[in-house]
């Protein structure tokens, strides 16, 4: 199959061109038009349009070099950008922020049957279209499947490969979108590669048999917490977003910890819906806690989708 996700074809045989969005073995595809109905097609029946054929791969490039005096480890994304010629179509881009060459393989896995998507290198301070998808056949969407290997020549630890499974839903793509690193350009972005929490069960420990007076400067947490800006800082309007972020961020752990600590069966978050980056960072942070059982979207009757719901042990 010498045609990929993504690129744009045009029928042999009839005016109408568009964007292969599904790729169902080595003689039929899928496209899309401007009309939004995915059309099965034989891939001997399309052709690549003059003047889109080398265009990905020039976004594709690398942007810079990185310096080996300014190794950077961290820093890979994915990002949803809706296509700028048909915008019920979301482009899929693995931006990487990293120093690493990254090695990257996507499958998509439905009704028990894997299909390969993409595979191929992303250079440092690049990105790379990885795959298509069209919003309104957003229930219709597999599983993905991402794989990542970092490479250098340079001598430095290589991380453990990443292996991410992606189950998109529409309420993924409800928030504002944000400037994505690289592309420069608006997305949905999501973190792949954040750090592990590190717990210490010595200070976990300690914390659970302070004495009494110790105790009590660890308030006990309300059963509700309204992480809401202009609930925690009243110069709010000055604060950048980054900055908002971490008060947030910081205030979500200081009362998770204390819940803990104090026994807690539950929390609700409050966070809002927004951009959905601080419920995003929640759940990150809710999933690698040891302490947390389970959690879940809060009374939806009541926040909708704009707050979380921690179990704790």
């Amino acid at each position: 199959m010498k045609y990929k996700i993504g690129e744009f074809v045009r029928f042999v045989d009839e005016r109408r061109e568009g964007y292969i969005t599904t790729i169902f073995n080595d003689e039929l595809i899928g496209v899309t038009g401007d009309d939004d109905f995915e059309i099965p097609v034989p891939a001997n029946k399309v052709t690549y349009v003059h003047g889109h054929s080398n265009e990905n791969n020039k976004e594709n490039k690398a942007a810079s070099v990185s310096s080996p005096h300014l190794f950077n480890s961290k820093g890979i994304h994915i990002a949803a950008i809706s296509d700028p010629r048909q915008g019920s179509l979301l482009n899929f881009h693995l931006v990487n922020e990293t120093s690493y060459q990254l090695m990257i393989t996507l499958i998509s896995k439905k009704n028990e049957e894997e299909q390969g998507q993409f595979a191929g290198m992303v250079n440092p301070s690049s990105a790379v279209k990885i795959h298509t998808g069209s919003l309104p056949d957003i229930n219709q969407w597999p599983q993905l499947q991402l794989t990542i290997l970092y490479f250098t020549t340079l001598t430095k630890k290589h991380p453990e490969p990443l292996i991410i499974k992606l189950n998109y839903k529409a309420k993924d793509f409800a928030g504002s979108k944000r400037k994505t690193p690289v592309l420069n350009q608006d997305g949905w972005i999501q973190r792949l590669d954040e750090d592990d929490i590190i717990i210490d069960p010595v200070k976990l420990k300690e914390s659970f048999f302070k004495p009494k007076e110790e105790m009590k400067a660890i308030e006990k947490p309300l059963s509700e917490i309204d992480l809401h800006i202009e609930k925690l800082r009243e110069d709010y309007k000055s604060l950048s977003k980054t900055e908002i972020l971490k008060i947030q961020l910081d205030q979500f752990k200081k009362a998770l910890d204390a819940a803990i600590v104090h026994k807690r069966p539950s929390i609700i978050f409050i966070h809002g819906i927004g951009n959905g980056v601080l419920r995003m960072e929640i759940h990150k942070a809710l999933g690698r806690n040891a302490h947390v059982k389970t959690f879940m979207d809060a009374r939806k009757e009541k926040f909708g989708y704009g707050a979380t719901e921690a179990i704790l042990k």
